[in-house]
Formats: structure tokens, sequence, C-alpha cells
């Protein structure tokens, strides 16, 4: 019989020892020691120094320093020798910067490590106290930005075009609410604009997709905002299609609902939903439970045009689904991607299927455990874990459960000891028994997480965004994983340049409405203050209003409306009338975020003629047909601004602001209404240059004046004819400017929207039905600049329905 030459070769071979001898090792192989030593000796020429110029003193060894203090101290008497029980004590204590080491280090299962003053830190603090420079904010340590003057936008959007940048936003809590369905329902809509509705076209209910609104005060509606919010409904139905076991036939089930509030307002916020619950439980007698979720949930925000690509690296769901958990759901729109993804399917394959606003269910490995199946070996997988120890050998996979506990990962060095084992392994080298560490035997940590993915608007034609909500104690196994995949790291300064590029608001920046916003200004302006009073008089720019006037506006209303010539005798009445209602608000009016606000707000001054066209489903009034129509004068009965309810507050609109040939507008300018001699200085062929409008230097650091006594500022109208000349009123300011490096830059600004409709009037009567435009001409001036720019202002709640989406 012959005998396979192969397996022969095989059988015979053997296998390297497991342990190896270094001195018999070395003493095989001394003859080719020696000779590589003689090639060695021979270029150094049997100099085997360290040259000079390559060596390094070291101070370490030296005590000396140390014995010189301890001198100082005894000569001082500082340090008694006698009391010994002292001095040992002083050397059992570690120094600080260690104890703050090991402090940082410790990775609890919920909860925010705190400073000395209870400033609490983000699990990322270490990271971005390295390389960002840090600030306290909201309660929080948080990274401003990266190192430097502020600058540094045009790379930030050279990543996000061509990149991903991630941001660590773990500084927004979730609120959590629990209860029957119906009075969930009816607390949401005492306390959120626009209310939501049973009839939603997305199914907002269901928990397929998420909601965003303006959270409020029970019963003040528009008198006060609280925050812009997220809020996302716990799925009715489980992944097998089975109803929720927790619905009762013929009652209202038991749902949830995480209101996902920023931390410059959580405390506000979580106030008025606990009030409204209670208000609920007195009416109706049934208990609503609202509980914090601040310290248990964490949020990483990912956006780019390579975020498919980031999220395919880190995020690896398991195989299985537990027929009994919630660890892998989809919550989208289509069906067969639920199919797709137990299969196994790539997740972010059909991107472009998923709608915006969807959530996604998944239950992942860890992100720094490699996924190969060659180094992967011999790691226990969620398939080969008991169905029935699931959920008490790792804890509760589904992140709605937070509460009940989630294992933190495992930690660092157990994982590296694990690669380190495995390099042993692949030489045949270590112990061949050693099984998984003793953390891992007591069930203290896991392999496995649970996560929810929230699908974005988009930021632009191919940028895409991502939130990754996640267990509070997984934030570092996420970050590290996706920071060492190409994502760069961004702070609260470079979020603002992405909003801005995107044109999107910026809590708390863009929303002079809540008590956030000016609570952050006036901090703001106190730091601005003190920084000014470093530098000596003779050098210190004049002071600009931080906290912007926007009551200043009722001044420009009173002069339009004289302007057309009626209404003249009891206005000025009307209007001190509504300042002294609210005299201590910093914002006198609202901002319309929907179109049905906008709209209502027209019927309620009679003001349906106005030149405003809210993007609305209906489409009653149509802008294209108003530009187009040579009979239409757009004037009301009149006059236009006349019909304003004066003891009303104050109507205003989001616009984006794109400078007219040229400009650039910063935070805080202030916007202007044009005359008709302006737009033709600007917009006609004949290029005067000399002929620019400004306002004299004399009255630049007069034009806003703080008052004394309040602290408040106030529009200084002119007195010399020459001043007033020049003088333009404001119908709004800039909340956020222009970002270097846009290739299109735009400004986002806050104008009053009756003022908008009086200037669109006029210049649409001023010009031919070709030349007619849908932007708005405006003036744009910066505080601390005497020119006037001109800017075209496009009304936000004309391309869309609805204006809230925020970051």
């Amino acid at each position: 019989m012959a005998v396979n030459k192969s397996t022969q070769l095989r059988g015979s071979t053997t296998l390297p020892p497991r342990n190896l001898n270094v001195q018999k090792f070395a003493e095989s192989r001394a003859s080719e020691l020696e000779a590589l030593h003689s090639i060695v000796a021979d270029r150094l020429n049997n100099d085997f120094r360290s040259r000079r110029n390559k060596r390094r003193r070291t101070t370490g060894y030296d005590n000396r320093g140390a014995k010189n203090r301890f001198r100082k101290k005894q000569k001082t008497g500082v340090v008694d020798e006698s009391n010994d029980n002292s001095s040992e004590i002083n050397k059992k204590r570690p120094p600080r910067c260690i104890r703050r080491k090991i402090e940082l280090k410790k990775n609890p299962e919920r909860g925010f490590c705190t400073s000395g003053d209870g400033t609490k830190r983000l699990r990322t603090h270490v990271w971005h106290a390295k390389r960002f420079t840090m600030t306290k904010f909201w309660g929080f340590h948080l990274p401003l930005g990266l190192h430097g003057r502020g600058r540094g936008s045009r790379a930030v959007l050279k990543w996000l075009k061509h990149g991903a940048v991630v941001h660590d936003a773990s500084y927004s809590g979730a609120v959590q609410l629990e209860g029957p369905e119906d009075l969930l329902f009816s607390t949401l809509r005492a306390v959120l604009t626009p209310a939501p509705s049973k009839d939603f076209p997305n199914n907002v209910l269901s928990g397929a997709i998420y909601g965003k609104a303006m959270l409020h005060h029970v019963g003040a509606r528009f008198s006060h905002i609280i925050a812009p919010v997220t809020y996302l409904w716990r799925p009715s139905h489980n992944i097998d299609g089975c109803d929720d076991p927790m619905r009762i036939e013929g009652s209202s089930s038991t749902r949830q609902v995480w209101v996902w509030i920023h931390a410059a307002a959580f405390t506000e916020g979580y106030e008025a939903l606990k009030s409204a619950c209670q208000m609920q439980m007195a009416e109706d007698g049934t208990l609503i439970n609202c509980v914090s979720l601040e310290g248990e949930l964490a949020k990483l925000e990912v956006m780019g045009s390579k975020v498919s690509e980031l999220l395919k690296k880190i995020i690896h769901p398991v195989t299985r689904v537990s027929q009994t958990s919630w660890e892998l759901k989809k919550c989208s729109v289509a069906e067969a991607d639920v199919e797709n993804q137990v299969k196994d399917a790539p997740l972010f394959e059909n991107e472009d299927n998923i709608s915006s606003s969807a959530i996604i269910y998944l239950t992942v490995n860890d992100p720094r455990i490699s996924t190969k199946e060659d180094e992967v070996k011999g790691h226990q997988t969620l398939e080969e874990i008991p169905e029935n120890k699931t959920v008490t050998q790792f804890g509760s996979m589904d992140l709605w459960d937070a509460g009940k506990g989630i294992y933190p990962p495992v930690e660092e060095s157990v994982l590296c000891m694990e690669k380190h084992q495995q390099r042993l392994a692949f030489f045949f080298l270590g112990d061949k028994n050693s099984g998984e560490s003793n953390a891992l035997r007591k069930g203290q940590c896991s392999r496995f997480c649970p996560i929810i993915l929230l699908r974005n608007n988009n930021l632009g034609d191919s940028i895409t965004s991502w939130s990754i909500i996640l267990p509070l104690s997984w934030v570092k196994a996420f970050w590290i994983p996706l920071v060492s995949n190409g994502a760069h790291a961004v702070g609260l300064r470079e979020k603002h340049w992405i909003s801005c590029e995107a044109g999107l608001p910026y809590f708390p920046s863009d929303f002079p409405d809540c008590s956030a916003h000016s609570c952050f200004k006036t901090n703001e302006a106190a730091s601005s203050d003190e920084k000014a009073k470093l530098r000596p008089p003779s050098m210190r720019a004049f002071r600009v209003p931080i906290q912007l006037p926007w009551e200043c506006v009722h001044s420009t209303l009173s002069k339009k409306s004289i302007r057309v010539g009626d209404c003249q005798s009891n206005l000025e009445e009307l209007c001190a009338k509504n300042k002294a209602n609210c005299p201590d608000v910093p914002f006198e009016g609202f901002v319309a975020r929907t179109s049905h606000t906008l709209t209502n707000f027209l019927s309620k001054i009679n003001g349906d003629h106005l030149l405003l066209f809210p993007n609305m489903h209906d489409k009653t009034k149509c802008i294209s047909k108003f530009m187009k129509d040579e009979g239409m004068h757009c004037q009301g009965p009149n006059g236009a601004v006349s019909l304003i309810n004066y003891g009303k507050k104050l109507c205003f609109l989001r616009v984006l602001l794109h400078a007219y040939k040229e400009g650039a507008f910063e935070e805080g300018a202030v916007v202007c209404a044009p005359h008709l001699t302006d737009i033709a200085l600007w917009t006609s062929r004949s290029e005067n240059k000399d002929a620019e409008l400004q306002i004299a230097q004399s009255s630049l650091a007069s034009y806003f004046v703080e008052h004394p006594s309040s602290g408040k500022w106030e529009l200084q109208e002119p007195d010399d004819p020459a001043a007033k000349e020049s003088h333009r009123w404001p119908i709004g300011f800039v909340t956020t400017g222009f970002v270097r490096g846009s290739k299109k830059p735009a400004a986002v600004a806050l104008c009053e929207a009756v003022l908008l409709a009086r200037l669109r009037e006029e210049q649409w009567n001023a010009v031919p039905v070709k030349k007619r435009r849908k932007e708005v001409y405006v003036l744009v001036r910066n505080l601390r600049s005497t020119a006037y720019r001109l800017a075209r202002a496009s009304i936000v709640l004309e391309h869309q329905e609805e204006d809230l989406d925020y970051m």
C-alpha cells in the first residue's frame, strides 16, 4: 500500500517547543552572533560608545531637589519629625495627579465623574483635554474647539465634505415618561409645539421614526419656549410582529417616551415635563412616571460624506435575534429592510433607502474587538449564549431598559491581555488553558452593546448625519474606534460652523426666545467685560451689545406705519403699553417655526393680504403666482402695517442672508430696512465705488446706548441731519455669522415678519414683473463697522413647512 508522502511528512513534523530557553538558544547560535558582532565592530572601529551629540541627560534619578525642599520645610517648622503618625499618613496618600488619574480611568455603569466644584466630566474628557480647549458650559467641562485663535473652519468644512466628523453630545439628557398611551399623548400635546397628532403620516406614535418639536411650559405655547427637543416612542410591536406584552385588551397600553433635551435647558425642561405629568395625573388619577435618564444614556453625532464607510467598520450587528427581547429591530417604513438586517445584509449598503428620522435598534459587538474569523476564534458569540442566560449574564440587552442596568464593556487591559495571548498562541507559546478573565466569569462586563441609530436629515447633497444612542459606560469603547478609523473629533465651535454651513439653527445661539439663550449671552457679556478690563482704557474698543436689543424693532414699526400715514394718534401709546407688559423679557416676541403658526398669526392680525407665503400643503397662496401677476399691486386695505395689533408680541422669522456681491456678516450684525435708492446703488450697472452707504463715524459708538440703571441697550436716533440721511431702521439681527472658507456663505438672522412683507411690497411695486425676486433685499451692518452691505434674505418657512431641525 502506497503511503502519501505529504501525509508522512506532516505526521513526522514535530511542533516547536512551547517554552523557549534563551541561554540554550544563544549557545546554539553562538557562531552566528559572533559573526554579526565582528561585522558591527569593523564598521564602528571597535568603538561602541554612543556619540556625544546623540546622548540625552536624565535627572529623574537625582533627588536633590526633593531633599532641598524637605530641608526648607524642616527649617520653617512645617515638618514635625516627632509626629511619626502624620508623616506615615502623608507618605501613604498619593499625590493629586495620581489620584485624579485613577479616578478618570474608572468607567462606572452610570453617572458622570465630577470635579471639585461639582462640574461634570464627559467620559471622553481626558481624550478631549489633551487636544481641545476646554470650557465650562451648562454644568459640564466641554470641548470648546481645537487649540488656536478660533480659526480652522476651512479644514472642518473639508473634513465634512470629504470625510467624517464626530461629536460627543453626551451632555444632552433624556427624560423618560411612562404610563398609559392616551395620557402620555395628552401630556405631550400640552407641552410640545407643534402638538403631536395620532394622524401623523410618518407614524411617530408607533416608534418607526422620531419627532421634533419645541418644548414649552403648560399653557405658554407662544409666550415662553424652553428648548427644541427630539422625542421617540418605544415601539409597540416586537420584531416578530407580536403585540407588546404590556398591552391589555380593553384598556390603553403602557408605553414609554424619551424626550431628549439640550443640557442648557435640561433642568427647566425636566421640571416642565414633570409638572405636566402631575397636572395630568391630578385630572385623571392615573400614575405617570417622569424619570430623568441623565447619566445613563449618551449620544454620539457622526456627520460627513464618508459616514457610511465609517459606520460599516465600527458597527457589527449580532447574527441572531432573541424572540423575547428587542435586541435587533429596525423601525423603518419599509419592512423589507428589517428582514435584510436580520439576514446579516450590510446595514448601510442602501443608505438612500433609509428615510430621514428613521430609528434603527441594534445589538452590536464591541467595536474594539475585531470581527475577522481568524481573530475572534475562541470568543463567545451571542449565538453560543443560551436564550435564558442572555439577560441574566450580560445585563439588559434592550436600551429602553437601561434603568435596570447594562453591563459596561470589557476593560482595555483585559482586551490587551487577550490579544497578547493570541499572539503567543500563534507562535505556539503561552498557556493552553488560558480562558476568559475573572471579570467575564463573574458577569461584570459584556462584549455586546444595545444601541439606537437615528437617521438625521442630510446636511447637504452628499453629507449624511447619524446619531448613536448608547449606554454611558460604552462611550469610550465606541469613541476610540471611531477616531481611529478616520473620524475627526469636533467641539462646540466646530459644530456651530457645521450647522451654519448646513443652514440649520444652532441651540442656544439661534434661539433668542429661550431662557438658555439669555443666560448664555449674559455669561458671554460678563466674560467679554472682564477681558476688556485687562486692557488699558486707551486700547479698549467701544462696547457693543452682546445681548441683542430686540425691542428696538418696535421703533421701526412705528416709523413704517407713520410713513404710510395711518394710526398715528395712538401708535406710540400702544407701543409703550406693549413694553410695559413685559419689562424683564429680553426677547419681546416669538419666532414662528411652522407654517401653521405663521398662518395663524397672520389671520389674528388680519394680515392675510401680506406678502408672506408659508409652505402649506393646500398652497392657498403661491409666491410664483403673485410674482407673475401684473395686476397685483400688493397693497392691502389702509396700508399693510397699520392693521397690526400692537398689543400682541411681534412675530419673527428665520431667514438666510446671502451677501450681494460683497460683504461678510458677523454674529450680532443689525439687519436694516433699505430705501429703494439704496438697492439701486448696488444693483445698477454703473459701478460708482465712491457712492457707498455708510453711517457717520461719530454715531457708530452711539447707535446703541446702554441704559445705566437697567443695563439694557436701546436704539439711539441721531439728531444730526447728516446722520439721519444714512440712518436705517433695524428689522432684526444676525444670530450666526458667515463661516470662513464656505463656498456659499450664508448667515442666519431673525427678522420681523410684517416688516419683511412690507419691504417685499415696496420692492415688487418698484420693479417690473420680470425682475421680481423671491428674496427680500435688506441692509446688513456689523456693529463695529460703518458700512452697510446689501443682502438677499430668504425666508425659511417659504421653502419648507416646518423649521424644527437644529444642532
